[in-house]
């Protein structure tokens, strides 16, 4: 019983040193610079959200946190940049919803593995997508929109970014559910797309509202619906799709992985510090003027869980639309 307890006083008095050493080497990071790679260009939606973290996150840890934009691919470019990257504890990605989940399911070749290469770190946002029609348009409501597009089928156009892409696979999924025959029509961009929109080339267009809030604010083009499962914060006049649709939830999001092998003690403050400042009522009030809901406090266990359902309930959607690996 002796040797038990000597053995079990032993346990506890490691236990004991080693949580100064580990709040040390937390305190302690960063030494040097951090850098945040996105797969998005600057002044996208994404870019804009992760600067304004990266601003308030530079302040707080006495450290500068570069943004390093890899665009292109259809998100490859940057994640692959951010898996091969040194698992050093300055090195994140700040990721999409295309890049950790839909590319794994459209592609059977990719240059990363998105479960495999990356770790969690934390959540940052939802970012809702919308159907959004001109505003001198005469439909007024996802009910006429449908009821045209079933009136005369294949004549309705509903911009998106192609069939491979979130919101191509949101406009399928709407036709799918809604039992509408829109003509589907892809962009190589948003920006394009509602350009064409303005100009009563096409009729609607499912896109993120952090990249066309702006403009429907101004009361240039107007939002239907959301694509999320419940009304948007900020636009709770407009109705979700889940409202006409039950069981209907497609929503981007952000959240910032690492390399795998980043030391735990930086991915514990990074996720620490992250989440505080996600509940700061003004940071969250800024993402929200941009588009993007954000959702503070959510642990590295919590977002990796979150990861892991996405992955497994995008699957079941890419069958359910016919959207196989190419």
């Amino acid at each position: 019983m002796n040797r038990r307890l000597l053995t079990l006083s032993f346990a506890a008095l490691s236990f004991a040193a080693w949580l100064p050493a580990a709040h040390a080497q937390t305190a302690a990071w960063p030494d040097k610079p951090v850098k945040l790679v996105l797969s998005q260009p600057p002044g996208s939606g994404p870019d804009n959200v992760a600067r304004l973290l990266s601003e308030r996150l530079a302040k707080s840890w006495g450290q500068p946190v570069i943004i390093d934009n890899k665009p292109g691919g259809q998100n490859t470019i940057g994640a692959q940049f951010a898996a091969r990257s040194p698992a050093d504890g300055t090195n994140f990605y700040f990721a999409t919803t295309a890049a950790l989940i839909t590319n794994p399911l459209l592609f059977k070749t990719l240059p990363y593995d998105a479960q495999k290469d990356f770790v969690p770190v934390g959540f940052v946002a939802r970012s809702p997508f919308a159907i959004l029609v001109d505003a001198n348009s005469p439909i007024r409501s996802i009910e006429e929109l449908v009821a045209r597009a079933k009136a005369e089928p294949g004549k309705l156009t509903l911009g998106n970014e192609g069939p491979r892409t979130f919101s191509g696979m949101i406009a399928r999924l709407f036709n799918a559910r809604s039992a509408a025959q829109a003509n589907l029509v892809s962009y190589s961009s948003v920006g394009v797309g509602v350009q064409d929109l303005m100009g009563k080339h096409i009729d609607a267009i499912v896109a993120d509202l952090a990249s066309t809030a702006a403009l429907a604010k101004q009361g240039r083009i107007r939002v239907l619906a959301t694509t999320s499962a419940k009304r948007v914060a900020g636009w709770e006049q407009v109705p979700s799709l889940s409202e006409k649709m039950p069981g209907f939830d497609m929503v981007g999001w952000f959240a910032v992985v690492a390399p795998v092998g980043t030391p735990p003690a930086a991915i514990a403050r990074f996720n620490r510090d992250l989440g505080a400042m996600l509940a700061d009522k003004e940071v969250a009030d800024r993402i929200a003027t941009i588009g993007p809901i954000a959702e503070p406090n959510v642990s590295v266990e919590q977002t990796g869980a979150f990861l892991k359902n996405e992955m497994t309930r995008w699957a079941a959607i890419t069958k359910e639309i016919g959207v196989l690996p190419e």
